[in-house]
């Protein structure tokens, strides 16, 4: 079973800042929903709390330590191996073959070292965060795929959709 992480990570590694994403990039959450179609989602209660309900198409996970903290329509567990576990499991069952990690900051930090691959869409900019994705050591990662997006969607930022595996 493969764990994938997927993020959105600007050229200062900036993933967001107030809870929110510091740009907005429709085909970038259309990419987004494309590639976790399907899969269990795993995700911190911070992430989760940003998008306000659980994500359609997806079993959600969230990872709090809040032991009272429930809500409707998603699994809570209270660590990343008790999410990992739980994916694989649902995984199986649904003929997955990956399981998805989508944050944020401390779940990306967690999981980084045990990703068997990295969905990165990097933007071409350095914003203001106060939320950052891990940096990433290149020699451990190699490109398989990737595609440059030149100012779509009304948007000035270039970016690119990199898909890495672990070397």
């Amino acid at each position: 079973m493969k764990l994938a992480l997927i993020a959105a990570v600007a050229d200062n590694n900036a993933i967001g800042i107030n809870n929110k994403m510091p740009w907005y990039l429709p085909g970038d959450l259309r990419y987004f929903k494309a590639v976790t179609m399907g899969k269990p989602i795993i995700m911190g209660r911070k992430t989760f709390d940003s998008l306000k309900k659980p994500l359609p198409g997806r079993t959600n996970i969230i990872i709090t330590r809040d032991k009272d903290w429930t809500h409707e329509g998603v699994k809570v567990v209270h660590s990343l191996d008790n999410a990992i576990a739980l994916a694989e499991d649902i995984a199986l069952i649904n003929g997955n073959e990956e399981i998805m990690v989508i944050g944020g900051e401390q779940i990306y930090r967690q999981a980084i070292d045990r990703a068997d691959r990295l969905y990165l869409t990097r933007v071409y900019q350095s914003f203001d965060g106060d939320a950052f994705f891990p940096e990433i050591n290149q020699q451990e990662w190699r490109e398989i795929s990737r595609k440059d997006i030149q100012s779509e969607d009304d948007q000035p930022l270039t970016y690119s959709y990199l898909v890495l595996d672990k070397a």
